[in-house]
């Protein structure tokens, strides 16, 4: 069960973000991430690859940190990325590929993940739920 949500709210976007796993909550995060962007492809042969390494002092900050490097790289590039393999998923650590292609523009703009009401919640059921704000 892997799973995102787009919310409204008034001057952000929020995204709740599921999943039965950590990783599996990991990527509906980043997957959502990619649809708020709404980009449009400037060349599906332009595709950017990177290897990022991110650690943080617990797993949700992890995974602020983890989407606001994604977000940085997809900055310095110029582009979006839409896949994700991770190699190593901790409470403290993520290192990932991360995949996507150059973009003409984002039709929306995020300016920063933040931790603002971020908190990691773990169901009776064992599955993963987190609500992000993106300020955009």
């Amino acid at each position: 069960m892997r799973t995102h949500y787009i919310l409204s709210h008034t001057a952000d976007v929020r995204l709740k973000a599921e999943g039965s796993t950590m990783e599996e909550l990991f990527r509906a995060a980043f997957e959502g991430m990619a649809e708020i962007q709404n980009t449009r492809i400037m060349n599906h042969e332009l595709r950017i690859t990177r290897n990022i390494n991110v650690q943080s002092v617990d797993r949700t900050a992890l995974l602020i940190d983890f989407l606001s490097e994604v977000l940085a790289q997809g900055q310095i590039e110029k582009g979006v990325f839409t896949e994700v393999r991770f190699k190593k998923l901790t409470d403290t650590e993520v290192e990932a590929e991360i995949s996507g292609e150059r973009v003409e523009g984002f039709g929306e703009d995020i300016k920063a993940v933040t931790y603002h009401g971020a908190e990691i919640e773990k169901s009776d059921e064992g599955d993963y739920a987190v609500t992000i704000l993106f300020d955009i």
